[in-house]
């Protein structure tokens, strides 16, 4: 009598991050699952390797594709990009929750021609997708904030939601860190529509509007601000503030001072003083796009990022999803690893595969080899599950 043996089914949860530079988290999870479909019969046994996506974000740039990804709808809108140009935008809405970011907007990746604008970059399209988001009627709207290529407090943002700046001569004043220092008055409108809309800004950076750890200090080099222009900077984020404070705003200088006020090049600051919540951006998106439920039918966990490093172990998106996976087993795809084999299991994680292990070239700018490379690696854990 001979006895068949059922084909062995694994089950997978592929939920990466983006590759930053090089592919989005959409890009990354199809790669993998690519490959991982591709190694059925590869293995020593027979049978099949399942593949569910879930890209992620963790508030930063690409949460609107991450969003979109799991089933939100896009919506599209032309907002002013960060030095003024047209810029075709998109927010991420379900009906209830719409998701706005800074990068699609006003960031760093839609400068044209990639010019850095320290100075001169506005947080003012990022504003206009908000205004946008809130003609949706929406019963909260969630802030993504990485990526800005502006210093600007959030001026330019507040400008398209009821605030008015004006220089000592009347004229209005169009956000940008440059214009802080000649803000002269401030005057607030308040939207109804704000009033009625929660506020969520999902971010995991900590930073203060100004100081030695602010937003010009810290973030300014990577936007092209050079020292002069980190301490004008500087300065006019305290002209800011002390605006603010003259216009009736009592709590302006201590939400100045409160972590995340310098998210953003201090976009951070302008949401909490609209009276955002800030909330940890990489579990609130878990929550958002159901990981807990997306999880539970799975037996294998793939995550990843495009460095795991000391900074992934301290609360990024990966140590998060290890974190929320039990049991299971875990497996990490990076671009490249600074984590030696033997902290490992600090995340839970069963094996970490990097692009630098499969090529001596540098994939972190090259969304062709990267996408190559990702697929070998899936193949090459569809075959180690079989």
């Amino acid at each position: 009598m001979i006895t068949e043996t059922a084909p062995k089914t694994v089950r997978t949860l592929i939920a990466p991050d983006k590759f930053k530079g090089s592919l989005t988290a959409g890009e990354v999870a199809d790669a993998l699952a690519a490959g991982l479909r591709s190694a059925t019969g590869a293995g020593t046994g027979t049978g099949t390797v399942h593949c569910e996506l879930l890209p992620l974000a963790d508030g930063g740039d690409g949460s609107v594709d991450a969003a979109v990804a799991s089933g939100f709808t896009r919506r599209s809108y032309t907002v002013a990009g960060p030095t003024g140009q047209h810029v075709q935008a998109s927010i991420a809405f379900d009906g209830v929750t719409a998701v706005v970011e800074v990068a699609n907007t006003c960031g760093l990746g839609v400068l044209p021609d990639g010019n850095l604008e320290p100075l001169n970059a506005s947080s003012r399209g990022f504003g206009e997708a908000v205004l946008f988001a809130l003609s949706l009627n929406p019963a909260r709207i969630v802030l993504a904030l990485g990526g800005s290529a502006s210093t600007d407090g959030g001026m330019g943002m507040l400008t398209a939601l009821g605030y008015s700046f004006r220089d000592a001569d009347g004229r209005q004043l169009y956000g940008s860190g440059k214009a802080l220092a000649q803000i002269h008055s401030v005057h607030r409108t308040t939207l109804p529509e704000l009033a009625e809309t929660e506020l969520i800004v999902a971010s995991d950076v900590h930073n203060p509007l100004r100081g030695t750890n602010g937003a010009p200090t810290v973030f300014g080099p990577q936007k092209g601000a050079n020292p002069e222009d980190v301490r004008t900077l500087d300065q006019s984020l305290e002209h800011l503030v002390a605006k603010m404070t003259e216009a009736g705003v009592e709590d302006a200088a201590a939400l100045a001072e409160h972590e995340g006020a310098g998210s953003a090049g201090g976009i951070g600051y302008a949401c909490l003083l609209l009276g955002a919540k800030q909330v940890a951006g990489a579990d609130y998106f878990l929550d958002l796009l159901d990981f807990n439920t997306r999880k539970d039918s799975c037996d294998v966990v793939i995550t990843g990022e495009g460095s795991i490093d000391e900074q992934t172990l301290a609360g990024k998106l990966p140590a998060a999803v290890a974190r929320r996976s039990g049991a299971r087993l875990i497996i990490a795809v990076a671009g490249r690893s600074l984590l030696p084999k033997v902290r490992w299991p600090e995340m839970a994680l069963t094996r970490v595969y990097t692009l630098a292990e499969y090529t001596d070239q540098d994939s972190s700018k090259d969304p062709e080899l990267s996408t190559a490379l990702l697929r070998r690696i899936g193949k090459d854990i569809g075959t180690s599950l079989l």
